[in-house]
């Protein structure tokens, strides 16, 4: 009688996982088809992730812990064993209802709103909830105002200028340094429509990023799809930069809108009198009250009960 061999062969399984304290620490900046590529030391290694990481994800920007062939090389390939914690995650969804988040990237300390002021338009929907992300994820959110050239930022501007928001606005051919004073030392990810300028900004600051740019469709008014994944580069002055593929809806189904509350420390002290669950933008609310008491400016409870109900409304309203 033949005796057929386990499906797992005849070694016990086992809980116990190897602790690679050994490992070595890298950097990832790119992500293609399962395949990292990650910087040790200032070499480029690609690697794939390991068995035991079972379904935890990997970012852009993420620190992570690698063996196996560390050294680069044009056939290496490492494997990453351990996502280190985590300062920071920008998360989006499709859509308001859909419960799958998805990581854009991690451990970044700033969200860059790349708006362009025309060409295509600018939707102050997508602005809001990429505010409310950013507040939600503990980012410090930066307006960018690309092609001045083809029409004025100041009527954009006055919507935000009630939240505080920094800002810069470029123009087609200009200089960049109020950008770059901005994004030194710090790890900015910018996000926005396809379209705005968001690669033309990237190659301008990284000359070896080589990010392929695409054309406005004059019939729709919207840009076309060219970057197919995000991408940190390091800038040459100090800091990185993460350019992010084009989104035409940035869901916020993954925010607890109470959180967002906090990026408003002038409004929120009004809060402890708010009836439990208040939304803020209730009868019973007490910031009306806080307010008309002169603790607040108005505007920016008004600009705050604005970003609470654009989770209730589409972008492209």
């Amino acid at each position: 009688m033949r005796v057929r061999p386990t499906r797992h062969g005849s070694r016990a399984r086992t809980r116990i996982r190897p602790k690679h304290a050994d490992a070595t620490t890298g950097f990832v900046t790119a992500i293609d088809r399962g395949r990292y590529t990650c910087l040790v030391d200032g070499t480029e290694v690609v690697a794939m992730k390991a068995r035991e990481l079972g379904r935890k994800g990997v970012a852009v920007c993420d620190r992570v812990a690698l063996v196996g062939e560390v050294g680069g090389g044009p056939d290496a390939l490492a494997r990453i064993v351990r996502v280190e914690p985590r300062a920071s995650v920008l998360r989006r969804t499709a859509d308001d209802t859909d419960p799958i988040e998805r990581v854009i990237v991690a451990n970044a300390d700033q969200l860059v709103i790349v708006t362009a002021l025309a060409d295509p338009q600018p939707r102050a929907r997508l602005i809001d909830r990429c505010l409310v992300a950013a507040y939600d994820a503990g980012l410090h959110p930066l307006l960018c105002l690309t092609k001045a050239d083809l029409a004025p930022a100041e009527q954009l501007l006055e919507i935000y200028r009630p939240l505080g928001v920094d800002y810069v606005v470029t123009r087609r051919g200009g200089d960049l340094d109020d950008l770059r004073g901005q994004l030194a030392g710090r790890m900015s990810v910018l996000v926005g429509h396809s379209g705005v300028g968001k690669s033309t900004l990237v190659n301008a600051l990284v000359p070896t990023a080589e990010r392929v740019t695409g054309q406005v469709n004059p019939v729709t008014g919207r840009g076309r799809h060219v970057s197919a994944s995000a991408v940190a580069l390091e800038l040459p002055g100090g800091g990185w930069v993460i350019d992010t593929p084009g989104v035409r809806s940035f869901g916020l189904a993954h925010v607890d809108l109470a959180r967002v509350i906090h990026a408003f420390p002038d409004l929120e002290a009004g809060t402890e009198e708010c009836p439990r669950g208040c939304t803020h933008d209730e009868p019973e609310c007490a910031l009306d009250a806080w307010v008309a008491a002169g603790q607040a400016d108005p505007a920016r409870l008004a600009s705050l009960r604005r970003l609470l109900a654009t989770r209730e409304r589409h972008e492209g309203d």
